[in-house]
């Protein structure tokens, strides 16, 4: 049986080249993302002649927002892409079921407490220290009544994880259940009702504190790539990887970015309040497109960048002497023009519209469909061989 790096030598500072998985946040569309790490998966089965190989094998650190923090958490823990498919049309069909009674302004669309259900069922009631993580997890969720980005890893060294002697009452890290953690991640306003954390334990005459978390994609990382790169190089996480080209790969998966036209075309564009979503919706793509275009200005050129827009084009050459990382990034593109030029098909309107849905579960094989034709993109070469060295134990 092939022996792979421990838990401990995926996210140890050494010498040798370190990887990166990032899975973008996009609701059911991340069915899309699945297709690819399916790819992604078979390749370096078939590269490193091991048909039982996990995605957590090879990546030293993974990272998702929203639902690519559902998928993250599973490859993290050693699951197959098979087994993250089976329980993402699980939690699906269970969690996005429409009601009559949750129709409005005034309630969110779904139960929260069904989401809960379900992620516990398939993490358990593991904390950030269990002791079954494979390799490195990184879950970006949005604290609302503080206004922070929380960038949560199960890193042991990361300042916040154990215990701090100075501030007793502080409840570290490593003791957040894994499930409440994803489930403040996914915490979409309007879908689903924010998640409350302990953060304080109480003392004598004093409650509990808790954080007030929402959807991680109401943050700059719905994409979470570059917070990823954040991570696993600033001091201050104290992963303190070297960020090199040749030292540090990321690959990162979307989950499909939205069409604004199709959004504003809409009979309901003209409301105050549509025109406030639509305005939220648009800001999330904006922080998507500034994370691309700071990952492609800093790593070397890829066939697989897009044009950012008409003046910038493609983001190179790198930003300074040296490129600090290989990246790669697929996705699909919810306009008339991609899906003809890259898949050569024509589509509608109508399917633009409901393809780009973030909570029909009837959408799935749609889904998986397009992820496959994405996950033409990926390439052997994306992996580079340079960067399978420690992958495997002597």
């Amino acid at each position: 049986m092939a022996s792979y790096r421990t838990f401990k030598q995926h996210l140890d500072a050494d010498d040798l080249p370190k990887r990166i998985l990032s899975l973008d946040g996009g609701g059911l569309r991340g069915m899309l993302s699945v297709q690819v790490l399916r790819r992604l998966e078979g390749l370096l089965r078939e590269r490193f002649g091991d048909k039982d190989l996990r995605l957590s094998d090879y990546f030293d650190l993974i990272a998702g927002t929203s639902t690519g923090a559902i998928i993250a958490a599973g490859l993290s823990l050693g699951m197959t892409v098979d087994q993250i498919e089976e329980h993402y049309r699980n939690l699906g069909n269970k969690v996005f079921m429409r009601s009559f009674w949750r129709r409005g302004l005034l309630r969110d669309s779904y139960d929260a407490t069904a989401v809960g259900e379900a992620l516990r069922g398939v993490f358990g009631d593991g904390t950030l220290g269990r002791d079954d993580f494979r390799t490195g997890l990184l879950v970006v969720a949005k604290r609302l009544d503080t206004g922070s980005t929380w960038a949560l890893t199960n890193n042991p060294r990361s300042r916040y994880f154990p215990p701090n002697p100075d501030r007793p009452r502080t409840i570290p890290n490593r003791e957040y259940p894994l499930w409440q953690v994803v489930r403040a991640s996914t915490a979409a306003p309007t879908f689903f009702a924010p998640e409350r954390i302990s953060i304080q334990s109480a003392v004598e005459g004093r409650d509990d504190v808790d954080g007030f978390f929402v959807d991680g994609g109401c943050s700059p990382h719905n994409n979470p790539a570059l917070q990823a790169l954040m991570t696993a190089t600033m001091e201050g996480y104290k992963f303190n990887w070297t960020a090199r080209s040749d030292r540090l790969l990321l690959v990162s998966v979307g989950t499909g970015k939205a069409n604004p036209a199709v959004d504003t075309d809409s009979k309901f564009a003209g409301l105050a309040a549509a025109q406030g979503v639509l305005a939220l919706k648009n800001l999330m793509e904006d922080c998507s497109d500034l994370v691309e275009t700071m990952l492609q200005w800093l790593s070397s050129p890829s066939d697989t960048s897009r044009a950012i827009d008409r003046e910038m084009g493609h983001c190179n050459p790198a930003l300074g002497k040296d490129a600090l990382l290989t990246y790669h990034r697929y996705n699909a593109y919810f306009t008339k023009d991609w899906f003809k030029q890259a898949l050569g098909r024509e589509v509608t309107d109508d399917y633009l519209e409901t393809m780009q849905e973030m909570d029909r579960p009837e959408n799935l094989d749609a889904l998986a469909g397009l992820g496959k034709d994405v996950a033409r993109a990926v390439k052997d070469e994306h992996l580079p061989k340079a960067f399978d060295v420690g992958v495997r134990m002597p």
